[in-house]
């Protein structure tokens, strides 16, 4: 009878693994094409959300710090906000600096510097000229509080506030050992626009269709001036028509391995 009953139990572990395995390569080969999100800080009010939504879909990001404001009065990066990094990078998400103090490119310098506006800090709203250290520390700010934080590094990736930049600004993080990373055109999910002008819906049905194979998204963890919440509407609905495009969810840096349905 024991007898049996092991062979009844081998059997049936045998099918198992062969439906998982049957199972894997069905969801392997339904996914075929890469779409990587990224979020921005922004104020945070949205940043549970963002979360609970990537963690239901079963879905990773990447996620770009700076020490901004936040609806709650206090800053992104402060001891206040550390269970919710902590459980974002316990769950796989991927991390990369997007300066410390928030700080906007506005020229090159005259001997290869650059004009910087932060707009948080001591300096906020100043315009400012960094060389290639005081850039470098600017940027690597960011991973030395994100460590502190969670006891892990950022990626070596990095990206500059607005997304403006100069060969000279790129050249200053490349020279400090970050990558920096912009996004695809269709990729500005528009959650920074008038909610007037550019409702949900039209926000979600451009980027459900307009998405390419290696595109990189990018919106924010909450934004001040957008009067109908984006994220509640728009991502969960997104993730899902991408997945039925055939889309996986990769990481940043692209050479990272790791993927997500």
């Amino acid at each position: 009878m024991k007898r049996n009953s092991l062979i009844y139990f081998a059997a049936a572990l045998m099918l198992g693994c062969f439906s998982l395995s049957v199972y894997a390569q069905a969801q392997a080969s339904a996914c075929n094409k890469t779409v990587y999100l990224t979020f921005d800080t922004g104020n945070m009010s949205a940043a549970q959300k963002v979360a609970e939504i990537l963690k239901r879909q079963n879905v990773k990001a990447t996620f770009f710090l700076a020490n901004e404001k936040t609806f709650r009065g206090d800053y992104a990066l402060d001891d206040s906000w550390k269970p919710y990094w902590q459980e974002l990078a316990k769950e796989g998400n991927r991390f990369g600096s997007h300066t410390y103090d928030h700080t906007y490119f506005v020229k090159d310098g005259p001997k290869g510097e650059v004009f910087e506006k932060p707009q948080f800090g001591p300096k906020a709203g100043m315009t400012v000229m960094y060389n290639e250290a005081a850039m470098c520390k600017e940027i690597r700010r960011v991973d030395q509080r994100f460590q502190e934080l969670t006891n892990q590094p950022l990626q070596k990736i990095w990206r500059a506030p607005g997304g403006k930049t100069s060969p000279t600004l790129i050249r200053m993080g490349d020279m400090c050992g970050y990558q920096h990373i912009g996004w695809a055109s269709a990729g500005f999910l528009g959650d920074e626009l008038n909610s007037d002008k550019y409702p949900n819906q039209m926000l979600l049905e451009k980027a459900s269709k307009g998405i390419q194979d290696g595109d990189i998204t990018m919106a924010h963890l909450g934004i001040w001036s957008r009067k109908d919440p984006w994220a509640p509407a728009v991502l969960e609905q997104l993730i899902i028509n991408l997945k039925q495009r055939e889309f996986c969810f990769g990481l940043l840096p692209k050479n990272s391995e790791n993927q997500s349905k």
